[in-house]
């Protein structure tokens, strides 16, 4: 029946961007995928996965390290200042790559700088949602009451500078009105305090906040992505409200691979081959859709234009919010 479209569509991918094909080797180096966060989050799940399937085609041990601290930078030094031969690498996001740069004032280390992208192989949308009991229905109706109670309407978030909190930030810049950011040690936290009232909206990554929607305590009103998602087909994107302020509105956090500044390119593009093969099969991808994000697959030079672009905006928006760390 010859090969899938998926893998036609992924080899496409690889001829365009000028990867060779994998290569195995039974005496490949171990590799170390440090997460910058604690275990059990998105990142963790990716990396985890992306681990798995990279052993598997590499015969090798790939491990996952969880270095969490100081909102992703500690394990993001650790990575920049490792040796630069492809055996210790990032599992690098949005918040990390390309808003901290902009977000915290004395950074050691700048990922954008100081290390080199392998590979992108996801990106996730969030979601805003509102108490059941509110009486917002549509993102049309929560502009609405943030123009007619200007400063009265408060936004939970994760904790500042946060896709989340950015989100917010960029959604109430958009509309030209006043939300006030509050400002969580954690999603839970943030969405328990949603859930009983003493905040009006939230911008949430989707898991824990998608089975408090389908247990009937909060209502999505819409994604930020620019298509919407399978795990919630009829919520609508920000974009499709019919609002002209809000045309075109995307906020999404990608995922990929960072190795040290440094690393030879043909270490980076055979690394890249093999982790967008393990990108392009279908347990990868289902594990994706649990966790409520979708495939984006890039090589080097693709995931190095995102970061770009990603960090452009992002930094414009840390700048307007006031959001800078010390």
């Amino acid at each position: 029946m010859g090969l899938a479209r998926r893998e036609l569509v992924l080899l496409g991918l690889l001829a365009a961007a000028g990867l060779p094909a994998y290569a195995q080797s039974d005496a490949a180096k171990p590799i170390r995928i440090v997460v910058p966060f604690a275990a059990g989050g998105g990142n963790d799940v990716f990396a985890r996965q992306m681990a798995k399937g990279l052993g598997e085609l590499r015969k090798s041990g790939v491990i996952v390290d969880n270095k969490p601290g100081a909102g992703g930078n500690l394990g993001t030094e650790q990575v920049v200042r490792s040796t630069p031969d492809g055996s210790t690498l990032l599992l690098g996001h949005t918040g990390t790559v390309s808003i901290n740069p902009a977000l915290y004032k004395n950074l050691k280390v700048d990922a954008r700088k100081d290390l080199v992208p392998v590979a992108m192989f996801a990106s996730s949308a969030l979601v805003l949602v509102v108490p059941a009991a509110s009486k917002v229905r549509s993102v049309a109706d929560l502009v609405a009451e943030a123009r007619a109670r200007p400063g009265l309407l408060d936004y939970a978030s994760s904790g500042s500078g946060t896709g989340g909190h950015l989100s917010g930030e960029l959604f109430a810049q958009r509309i030209g009105a006043k939300i006030n950011h509050i400002p969580y040690k954690g999603t839970n936290p943030a969405l328990t305090d949603l859930t009983g009232g003493q905040v009006q909206m939230m911008f949430s990554v989707i898991p824990p906040a998608l089975a408090l929607v389908k247990g009937g305590r909060l209502r999505a009103i819409a994604v930020t992505g620019a298509k919407r998602l399978p795990s919630l087909p009829d919520v609508p994107t920000v974009a499709e409200s019919g609002l002209r302020e809000l045309a075109g509105f995307e906020s999404t956090l990608t995922y990929g691979i960072l190795a040290p500044r440094g690393t030879p390119d043909a270490v980076v593009k055979e690394l890249a081959a093999q982790m967008l093969k393990v990108a392009g099969e279908k347990e990868f991808q289902s594990r994706l859709d649990v966790e409520g994000a979708v495939p984006l697959l890039g090589g080097p030079a693709e995931y190095a234009a995102l970061i770009s672009r990603e960090s452009e905006q992002w930094a414009a928006i840390v700048r307007s919010s006031g959001a800078v760390v010390e």
